[in-house]
């Protein structure tokens, strides 16, 4: 696929694409901060059964045994997990920088398990996040595959994720497509659905 294929996609989906990025700015910032403590090295889709089920049955603000045991079947690490979703699900969203990188930053300084990526997809994903970058590996696969980066690293710093994340914000400006919803789109070409 060439960049003109890509907008091709984008002018397809877009539709789709702007309505999830206005369902954004509705969610439960609760339930966005557990999805997002529950991603790394588990399946997207897994982890937000669980944070529904969570959430359906009143269960976010729980001990971490009762979270552990919603999570278990579906997220790697759920003790861990649920632990960090107990200590961190009553951030105060009121506290946040109003700029998202400097918004990013107080997350990693102060959520245990919220990392530059799982910070970015927490801010894209209560709507306050459409400058950041969410480089997971669909998206640094597709980066490679259209010659934004050399390479897909193995593991990334905060160096380096700053400067991957400013050449796919170039990439997003060449190619007209909002960073947000580029984010969304390569999603989608390896999924196959506008998801989270």
């Amino acid at each position: 696929m060439d960049v003109r294929e890509l907008f091709h996609l984008y002018e397809e989906r877009k539709r789709e694409i702007k309505e999830r990025m206005r369902y954004f700015k509705t969610t439960d910032p609760r339930e966005e901060l557990a999805f997002c403590l529950c991603t790394p090295q588990s399946k997207a889709k897994r982890c937000w059964e669980a944070v529904e089920e969570l959430s359906r049955n009143d269960k976010l603000n729980a001990p971490p045994e009762e979270i552990a045991e919603i999570l278990q079947s579906r997220v790697r690490f759920h003790n861990t997990k649920a632990r960090r979703i107990a200590e961190a699900i009553n951030l105060d969203i009121s506290q946040l920088p109003q700029d998202p990188v400097q918004a990013r930053d107080w997350l990693v300084d102060n959520i245990k398990g919220l990392g530059m990526k799982e910070a970015s997809h927490f801010l894209r994903n209560i709507g306050l996040g459409e400058d950041v970058a969410i480089l997971d590996r669909h998206i640094l696969k597709n980066m490679k595959e259209f010659g934004v980066i050399d390479s897909v690293p193995r593991s990334l710093n905060a160096k380096s994720y700053l400067t991957i994340e400013e050449k796919m914000r170039e990439f997003a400006q060449e190619t007209g497509i909002p960073l947000a919803e580029l984010d969304l789109l390569l999603w989608s070409l390896e999924t196959g659905e506008i998801f989270k």
